[in-house]
């Protein structure tokens, strides 16, 4: 009878000693949770002193240079930091599924919009644009003016606007011919 009595209080000790290691448990994890939110307090201090500091300190503004290629097939912008750095780029085929769309001035809008997306949250106010055609055109693609308009009116100041677009000299031969291009 004795060995009965002695396998049934094993159970009882033991589910008693599971309880003591339960309770230790919670404990540790209270008393880890009050040194946490005592960290939190002394690390939300600092914040605090950081966020006075930033409303003290004025936010500085950064410029950007957009590089805007268009041609009649195509619209490419690219925007990088004052150094070179590429920030964003977007091109028309990012926008449209449609190859006869890609140098249209509705999708050169949905252009500057993403590349707005991505360079406010950076803090850049100001641009420096430099539009660029194909190489011997005289005029930019229709895409041009566009992606201008759309990023003065997302809140970017455009600072200056160059032309880069590539001037022959010489060089060789055009395509087409003696007697050119026959329609």
């Amino acid at each position: 009878m004795e060995t009965k009595m002695e396998v049934k209080e094993k159970p009882q000790k033991v589910e008693e000693e599971i309880e003591e290691e339960l309770q230790e448990d919670e404990e540790k994890a209270l008393s880890g949770a009050e040194k946490g939110k005592s960290k939190s307090h002394k690390e939300e201090k600092p914040e605090e002193r950081n966020q006075d500091k930033k409303a003290v300190k004025v936010k500085k503004e950064f410029e950007a240079v957009v590089h805007i290629y268009t041609s009649f097939n195509n619209t490419i912008v690219h925007a990088t930091d004052m150094s070179g750095r590429t920030l964003s780029k977007v091109t028309g085929g990012m926008v449209t599924k449609h190859s006869r769309l890609k140098a249209n001035p509705t999708i050169a809008m949905f252009i500057a919009k993403r590349i707005a997306e991505e360079l406010s949250p950076l803090g850049i106010k100001s641009l420096y644009v430099r539009i660029r055609a194909k190489t011997g055109n005289t005029t930019p693609g229709p895409g041009a003016h566009a992606i201008i308009r759309s990023l003065s009116r997302s809140g970017f100041k455009i600072l200056n606007i160059l032309d880069v677009t590539r001037i022959p000299r010489g060089g060789p031969k055009k395509k087409g011919g003696r007697r050119g291009r026959r329609v």
